[in-house]
C-alpha cells in the first residue's frame, strides 16, 4: 500500500510540474552578417561574458516574386575566418513568411542537407542544433508547423535538436513542434509610429503579451536588441536605438512573468558597433541570471 501511494504521489507531482523544463544558465548571441569574421573587440566580448554559443545566420530562404513559386537560398554567409573551436555554432536559417503560404515538397530535406554541407565545407564542428526563424502568421502557421515537423525528422537522423524563434504576437498561437523557442523581444512597435514609441523596443508594446508567458507550453530563451536601425523618411535620416534602461525594464517585466526567461539570454546581434553602444554595466545587467 505504501509503495502504491508513493508511486501515485510521484505521478501527481510530475503531472503538476511546469511542462517546460528549466533552461540552462548561459549567455549567447546572434550573428547576423553575411561574412564570418571576428575582430578583437568581438572576440574579447565573447570571452568576457563567457559566450560559447553563437546562433549564426547561414542563409535566408526566399521567394522573389509572384512569378517564382519555389523557395531558394539567398544571402548565404561566407566564412572568411575559421570558427574558434571553443564556440558552439547554431546554424540559423531565416525563412520569409511568403514561403509558408503553401507546402513545398522536399524543402526540409534540402535545407538540412545544405546546412550539413556548409558545416563540412567550412569546418564547423560540434553542431548540435539547428534553428529556423520565420515571422509566421495565422495564415502560414499550419504549413510552417508541418514544415518544422519535417525538419525535426530530418535533424533527428543526425542527432540534432531543433529550435525556432517566437515573436511576441505568436505567443497567442499554439506552440510549434520544436525543442524550445527563442523569444524575440525586439521589433515590437510600428515603424510608422516612431514619433510616439521606439519601434525596436518599448515596454508599452510588450506588456499586452506578458499574459501569455506563464502558460506558454514550450521552453523559452530570451533575446534582446543592442542594435540600431537607420532609415530615411522623406529625405530625413532617422536613427532608432534602445536606451539601456528600457532593455532592463523589459527584461525585468518578462522575467517576473516567467522564470526560465532569466536563464538562457541572447543579444541580437554580435557586432563591434553594437558592443561599443553600451557599457559593461549594461551588458552585465542584461546577462545577469
Amino acid at each position: 500500500m505504501g509503495k502504491n501511494l508513493l508511486g501515485l504521489l510521484l505521478i501527481l507531482l510530475m503531472a503538476g510540474c511546469n511542462c517546460c523544463p528549466e533552461m540552462q544558465d548561459e549567455n549567447a548571441v546572434y550573428y547576423w552578417r553575411t561574412e564570418w569574421r571576428l575582430d578583437s573587440l568581438e572576440q574579447g566580448f565573447l570571452d568576457s561574458y563567457h559566450i560559447n554559443k553563437v546562433y549564426c545566420r547561414y542563409f535566408d530562404v526566399v521567394i522573389d516574386g509572384p512569378d517564382t513559386e519555389e523557395p531558394h537560398p539567398n544571402a548565404t554567409i561566407s566564412f572568411v575566418d575559421s570558427v574558434p573551436m571553443n564556440l558552439e555554432i547554431i546554424p540559423t536559417v531565416y525563412i520569409t513568411e511568403a514561403c509558408m503560404h503553401q507546402p513545398h515538397e522536399g524543402m526540409a530535406e534540402k535545407l538540412v542537407k545544405r546546412i550539413l554541407q556548409m558545416n563540412k565545407t567550412h569546418d564547423v564542428f560540434g553542431v548540435q542544433e539547428i534553428q529556423i526563424d520565420c515571422d509566421y502568421t495565422l495564415r502560414s502557421r499550419r504549413i510552417y508547423y508541418e514544415f518544422l515537423e519535417e525538419v525535426r525528422r530530418e535533424v533527428a537522423l543526425h542527432q540534432l535538436r531543433l529550435s525556432t524563434t517566437i515573436r511576441l504576437h505568436q505567443l497567442s498561437m499554439p506552440a510549434p513542434p520544436v525543442d524550445y523557442g527563442v523569444l524575440m523581444i525586439y521589433n515590437t512597435g510600428d515603424p510608422q509610429k516612431f514619433e510616439e514609441r521606439n519601434p525596436i523596443l518599448d515596454l508599452r508594446d510588450v506588456q499586452p503579451y506578458l499574459r501569455y508567458l506563464d502558460d506558454y507550453p514550450l521552453p523559452l530563451a530570451a533575446a534582446y536588441p543592442v542594435y540600431e536601425w537607420l532609415r530615411t523618411i522623406s529625405g530625413v535620416h532617422i536613427t532608432h536605438k534602445v536606451e539601456a534602461d528600457e532593455i532592463l525594464r523589459v527584461k525585468s517585466a518578462v522575467e517576473a512573468e516567467r522564470n526560465d526567461l532569466r536563464h538562457t539570454i541572447l543579444l541580437y546581434h554580435l557586432d563591434a558597433n553594437n558592443i561599443q553602444r553600451y557599457g559593461n554595466k549594461t551588458f552585465d545587467a542584461i546577462y545577469r541570471h
